[in-house]
């Protein structure tokens, strides 16, 4: 299941290989795997999400955010990618909170105000106030 956070960016659990060429059929453009590799056991590695990506003809990113949080670096490469983007985005980590914090994060950095940033990730869901003070130094 796909949680749309605003009109070009969605965020989604963990995604499967097999599911990439469906993802593309509904549109969407862009991958980004927040996820690191090893997480979990059966895990898909970010190599063979890359495969199953490029096989799909979508843009394949691996921006890894793991239990030490998120880097100036992930936040920059966050932030491009959904500059670049030439039409809709899904990013996934385990359970789409990780993506969904370094999607608010890299909105802040393009000028979205912080405030909607809060709403469209409470409709979808998810609370920001994990990253609140990185969305108001931006």
């Amino acid at each position: 299941m796909y949680r749309r956070l605003d009109d070009m960016t969605s965020v989604a659990g963990q995604l499967l290989p097999e599911q990439l060429q469906a993802i593309a059929d509904a549109g969407y453009r862009t991958v980004i795997n927040n996820r690191p590799d090893g997480e979990e056991a059966g895990q898909p590695t970010t190599e063979e999400m890359a495969r199953a990506a490029k096989a799909a003809d979508l843009s394949y990113h691996a921006i890894p955010m793991g239990q030490a949080g998120m880097t100036d670096a992930m936040i920059d490469h966050m932030t491009t990618v959904l500059r670049k983007a030439d039409g809709p985005v899904l990013a996934f980590c385990r359970s789409g909170t990780r993506s969904t914090l370094l999607w608010a994060v890299a909105r802040a950095r393009l000028g979205d105000e912080p405030a909607s940033l809060f709403a469209k990730a409470g409709g979808a869901g998810y609370d920001l106030t994990p990253v609140r003070s990185l969305l108001t130094k931006v």
